[in-house]
């Protein structure tokens, strides 16, 4: 899990507009295996959607941390979460669907 969070983050890292918030794993080594992140101009729920469309399933809301959202000026986050059962090449297609949609949301919306 924790070679697969690294893998993650260096993924997100590498979409424009995608600021991931939290530790990173390399200060954060015994973290949780996930990433919330927000992206600029898009909420979460439209990401978490698009992406359930392509049997990606993310989370996507407050996760119970509306103070924090208020303190970013952010209305939502969105959230991957990871297990040992996770691979790679999921990750990939995360990545690849993410910059997919947050294309076609620029463009349209």
């Amino acid at each position: 899990e924790k070679e697969l969070t690294k893998y993650l983050f260096e993924k997100l890292e590498q979409i424009n507009d995608l600021k991931i918030l939290g530790p990173h794993p390399s200060t954060q080594p015994n973290r949780a295996p996930l990433a919330t992140f927000h992206i600029k101009d898009i909420h979460s729920n439209d990401i978490a959607e698009l992406l359930d469309n392509s049997n990606i399933c993310i989370r996507s809301g407050h996760h119970c941390c509306q103070p924090l959202h208020r303190f970013y000026g952010i209305k939502s986050t969105a959230r991957a979460s990871l297990s040992f059962i996770s691979t790679r090449a999921e990750i990939d297609c995360l990545y690849e669907e993410l910059k997919s949609i947050i294309s076609f949301l620029k463009k349209n919306c």
